[in-house]
């Protein structure tokens, strides 16, 4: 009968132990922050007479809170196709990668130059 009791003490000491830290968490005051990405994308053009400039200008112009632009690269590919390689930085909470490429880089003007999104690199900031 002492061994129940004792377990039974032993429960109650170990859910008032989970509620003060829930409670102490609580009162912190501390804000899950939203995870930044460094998103590596391969922008492929329909072919090799695309004017890829214009391309850049193209995905460059879209604009969206918690979206950065960085660097890119022309990468050839074969029979004198290049992709374009760029850098996003995104904000978890903010942007949504398949939202920005079904919503945004598929629309008018930019489905005029490119064929295709692939994301080569998704690491988090």
């Amino acid at each position: 009968m002492k061994w129940l009791l004792s377990s039974c003490q032993e429960t109650e000491k170990e859910k008032k132990a989970v509620e003060e830290r829930v409670a102490a968490l609580k009162a912190s005051g501390k804000k899950k922050e939203s995870g930044k990405f460094l998103v590596l994308m391969d922008v492929k053009p329909w072919d090799d007479e695309t004017d890829m400039k214009k391309l850049e200008e193209a995905v460059r112009s879209v604009h969206m809170e918690g979206l950065t632009f960085g660097a890119s690269k022309l990468v050839p590919v074969g029979y004198g196709i290049k992709n374009l390689q760029i850098m996003l930085t995104i904000v978890d909470d903010l942007v949504s990668v398949d939202d920005l490429i079904e919503n945004y880089l598929t629309v008018e003007p930019i489905n005029e130059y490119v064929q295709i999104y692939d994301i080569v690199a998704f690491n988090k900031i």
